[in-house]
């Protein structure tokens, strides 16, 4: 297969493409250079067998008023800016999966999880956020399969890379109380969950790219610093969390409980479904 991934240079797109080239697939990843005006991108696009987008800026910085802006325009505006070009292609690709979030569902807890039957989204900058990104997606193709992503699980970026040295420092503790529910992916299943939509062609519309098992932060950090061989006690309060990432605050605050019950039914099988299984995984494959 030829395949595109627009916003292919971050975490998830430089997993993805040597995991496709290992399945003989080709792959291009491009990052904000597909933008520019003078960039071919409808050359690039025409005639392809699977196009990618997770196109989008960094959600794990500081959220100034500008920076919400930056999160919108770079999710929103440009998947609306692809789907008006892919209407011009002589061949529009044709498959198209399109990134989103577990933020668009609302505050729930472990005990009262939610999945894709839940369409009612959360009354928060997140969920509507998704809600406009999705729209946007819809555009790209009459059958769009649209990942919802959880806390995506490497050691290479993303949330665990940046909470592993205080927890390797021995200080790790919980985040904002830490009651609210975590939910997450290894990566290598996030990849493998691309991988199986590729192979179950009638797969479309709304999936959660999420672990069958959430858990609270704190049951997180637990396991995290068990698997560390450190000490869990030093907790990071809500005061602290807003000082260092403004509004931004709430992607680590916000209780989201979700369930990938669409891929169970399909018969998809997680290699790493508890955090014990993913964290043991991660950090042996980072010694």
């Amino acid at each position: 297969m030829k395949i595109v991934i627009l916003g292919g240079t971050g975490l998830i797109g430089s997993y993805l493409k040597p995991y496709f080239e290992q399945q003989d697939h080709t792959v291009t990843c491009l990052g904000r250079e597909a933008f520019d005006a003078d960039f071919d991108l409808a050359g690039v696009l025409n005639g392809i067998d699977l196009l990618i987008n997770l196109a989008g800026a960094n959600i794990g910085q500081r959220w100034s008023k500008h920076y919400q802006e930056v999160l919108w325009n770079s999710r929103v505006q440009t998947t609306h800016q692809v789907a008006n070009l892919i209407k011009t292609l002589s061949e529009p690709p044709k498959k198209v999966i399109a990134a989103s979030a577990i933020g668009f569902y609302p505050e729930t807890d472990c005990a009262q999880p939610v999945d894709e039957f839940t369409t009612q989204p959360g009354n928060h900058f997140l969920a509507e956020l998704s809600v406009a990104w999705e729209a946007a997606s819809q555009r790209l193709s009459d059958e769009v399969l649209i990942f919802r992503f959880g806390v995506v699980l490497s050691t290479q970026g993303g949330a665990l890379s940046k909470m592993l040295p205080a927890f390797k420092f021995g200080i790790g503790g919980p985040v904002a109380g830490g009651e609210q529910c975590f939910s997450w992916i290894h990566i290598e299943d996030l990849a493998q969950g691309f991988l199986f939509a590729l192979t179950h062609p009638d797969m479309q519309g709304v999936y959660n790219l999420t672990a069958p098992q959430p858990l609270t932060q704190k049951a997180f950090g637990k396991t995290l610093a068990k698997t560390l061989h450190r000490p869990f006690f030093l907790p990071l309060p809500l005061w602290q969390l807003k000082l260092l990432f403004g509004k931004g605050a709430q992607v680590l605050t916000l209780s989201s409980a979700v369930l990938p019950s669409k891929l169970i039914m399909k018969g998809f099988q997680f290699r790493y479904p508890t955090a014990d299984k993913a964290l043991h995984n991660l950090l042996k494959a980072s010694d």
